[in-house]
């Protein structure tokens, strides 16, 4: 039987990083603009102080590969070696059967690199090998002068296991789908649609920005969709074969264990129908035919995977209940809805629950999302209201339309009204579709902003602190 020789890793190696010849990056990872989120992760990189590897973890197809490939063209311009940085992609077959260090040692032996030689050492797509936190840790603790960069899509096991075995070693990076903010910079028109005074976004076009959101909600949280003309008219054949699919049908599979993967496919496709609405166990049972105690299971599987998030309930008093029969599940990029049941117009009827799911989607990577949630009591509901988790009182909430109606009808701003004066809040925002303005309602001062306004300007704030984060 033949078996693959070193010669062959080695010819393998110097393929999979053409810098070691060229210094320079292929010139398709050069021409993709970087993500919002590359600064601070490369920063997350370039930390020596502390002895841990950096793992970016993600959905399928957000762009973990190509920021890679990014680090590796700014640690080139910064002067770094080209023979000191390696990067292998474990779903490669040739590797199939090594383990991390022996693939160092190939690199190490090849170019005569010392044990305390300062490297940059990157493995792509990790979740291809098994037990693959065990032997990165072993790797961080053996060679502490060595920087680890790993990346993966099965994003349920990283999360899992690299708490589980990496602790104190690894510092977990998540790189959501494309912010709103981020899709407008990337077809060049930030500067026409939003500007930015004293810190404050302001709308300078809305009816354009709004119609950017509705090609956003379709198709814009995936970079290479956001590029191609051929992906956005075919969003279903991508997003949901390409990426839906491969997560449902075999990542999550292989992870736990399920069996009958058409139940978790049928829960998927009620739960991605209902992004945004308020749900029950037993109603979810009801239209995907699956029992409730599997659903809890499944729930907690795709949550894990980043392809959900569910939202829970508090009352008017902002109480959580002991037993919580109902709440919300948001998908993390409302494209995917487009994906599996047909794009949207400004004028659909799922308009209004995928504004919400578009605006939770821009707290994803962000950890102040646990702070979330939603409020109904008998005589009134808020869509959001951020309640602090040390001392369960609320900060502040918002009321998501995709509707000019609230500015001039008052009764639909009962409960955003009630909600504020029993926790003296002083004012709240309401987010319409065109409308910015401030008004005094029954004693409460309202702020209304266009829904599309406030989504990018969650995800630039968002980020900007993020950005600070690791500075």
């Amino acid at each position: 039987m033949l078996t693959i020789s070193g010669n062959e890793i080695i010819k393998r190696l110097y393929f999979d990083n053409p810098w070691w010849e060229t210094s320079s990056v292929e010139s398709r990872y050069q021409n993709y603009p970087r993500r919002f989120y590359f600064t601070p992760f490369f920063e997350l990189v370039r930390e020596s102080s502390i002895n841990r590897a950096a793992v970016l973890m993600g959905p399928r197809r957000v762009g973990k590969t190509v920021m890679v490939y990014h680090t590796i063209e700014k640690l080139l311009e910064e002067g770094v070696s080209p023979n000191r940085i390696l990067y292998v992609s474990l779903e490669t077959p040739i590797y199939t059967g090594l383990s991390l260090e022996q693939i160092l040692n190939f690199f190490t032996e090849e170019f005569e690199h010392k044990r305390d030689s300062k490297l940059y050492i990157i493995f792509d797509e990790i979740q291809y090998l098994a037990n693959w936190e065990v032997h990165l840790k072993s790797l961080v603790d053996s060679y502490p002068c060595h920087k680890y960069i790993a990346t993966g899509s099965a994003a349920a096991a990283l999360k899992l296991k690299s708490r589980e075995s990496g602790a104190g070693r690894f510092t977990e990076f998540l790189l959501p789908p494309l912010t709103f903010a981020e899709y407008i910079s990337f077809i060049k028109k930030s500067d026409e649609l939003m500007s930015c005074d004293d810190g404050s976004w302001n709308t300078l076009d809305i009816e354009e920005l709004n119609k950017e959101f509705v090609n956003y909600l379709n198709y814009g949280g995936y970079p290479e969709a956001v590029f191609s003309t051929l992906i956005q008219e075919d969003s279903s054949r991508y997003v949901k074969s390409d990426i839906i699919d491969k997560v449902l049908l075999r990542d999550l599979p292989s992870l736990y264990g399920i069996n009958d993967v058409q139940e978790l496919n049928k829960l998927f496709n009620a739960i991605a129908y209902n992004t945004g609405n308020e749900i029950t166990l037993e109603a979810l049972s009801k239209s995907s035919g699956v029992s409730k105690n599997t659903i809890k299971k499944y729930i907690e599987y795709l949550e894990a995977a980043f392809l959900i998030k569910i939202i829970h309930r508090v009352d008017i008093t902002a109480k959580k209940f002991k037993r919580a029969t109902t709440f919300k599940v948001y998908l993390t990029n409302p494209s995917m809805r487009a994906a599996l049941f047909g794009p949207v117009e400004g004028n659909h009827d799922a308009m209004d629950a995928l504004t919400e799911t578009a605006i939770f989607s821009q707290w994803v990577h962000n950890a102040d999302i646990e702070n979330l949630h939603y409020a109904r009591w008998k005589a009134g509901e808020v869509d959001i209201v951020w309640l602090n988790l040390a001392t369960q009182k609320p900060y502040w909430c918002v009321e998501v339309k995709w509707s000019d109606l609230p500015c001039s009808d008052y009764k639909v701003l009962k409960g955003i009204i009630a909600f504020i004066k029993q926790h003296d809040l002083g004012n709240g925002l309401v987010t319409t579709r065109t409308i910015t303005q401030k008004q005094i309602v029954d004693g409460v001062e309202l702020r209304y902003k266009p829904s599309a306004a406030y989504a990018y300007t969650l995800g630039a704030s968002i980020l900007e602190g993020l950005t600070k984060k690791f500075r």
